[in-house]
């Protein structure tokens, strides 16, 4: 009785609520271990489906793991929006207490994000560097826009390249972090985050 009453209510879910719960298991999973690790079996088992209907969403565990990873990016970027109009350095905190809020609450998903760095399909990596790609033109945007830093964004090239690194150095603490013990408190790894970037686009 109640298997088949599990069964009705998973009916009632529409498309995009199944495939929303599926990419939450996936976020799981791919978060705690290597993505060759993780089969389709195990997704639908957990999710309660089956593996037919997982591959109806999904039709290889590639196109699987890049459909999490994309929607990891999304809610990153939607995070750290820009409000057009404000100084970049005045959203600069309230953007990484946003962003570090995101990655404590959402420490599966944002691990699975970059752990696709080091899948072997191709088109993972790209969906991967598309979403980091995306954060960069983010950032970018919002310094270009600010007539404080006009003069550093003028010079995109040593900009872009700031921007990168800061990213790349960005990822790494937020990493570290999530597996230290005892954690650092989370405004201490804002301001940490704050001085690396305003240090790099800040002229000497």
């Amino acid at each position: 009785m109640g298997e088949k009453q599990g069964e009705r209510t998973r009916r009632r879910l529409s498309t995009e609520e199944r495939r929303e719960e599926l990419l939450a298991v996936g976020a799981r999973l791919f978060a705690s271990r290597p993505h060759e690790d993780v089969s389709i079996e195990q997704v639908a088992e957990i999710a309660g489906v089956s593996r037919g209907l997982l591959y109806h969403y999904f039709p290889t565990k590639y196109d699987f793991f890049a459909a999490v990873v994309e929607r990891e990016s999304r809610r990153m970027l939607r995070l750290t929006a820009a409000v057009p109009g404000v100084p970049a350095r005045e959203q600069l905190t309230s953007g990484l207490d946003r962003f570090l809020e995101y990655v404590e609450n959402h420490a599966q998903g944002f691990r699975a994000f970059h752990r696709a760095e080091a899948a072997g399909d191709p088109a993972v990596r790209r969906v991967y560097r598309q979403g980091l790609a995306a954060q960069e033109r983010q950032i970018l945007d919002a310094l270009a826009a600010d007539p404080e830093v006009a003069g550093v964004a003028r010079d995109l090239p040593t900009l872009r390249i700031a921007v990168r690194g800061w990213l790349s150095f960005m990822v790494t603490v937020c990493l570290e972090w999530l597996d230290e013990e005892p954690r650092m408190a989370r405004d201490d790894v804002r301001d940490l985050c704050a001085r690396a970037l305003l240090g790099a686009i800040t002229p000497p």
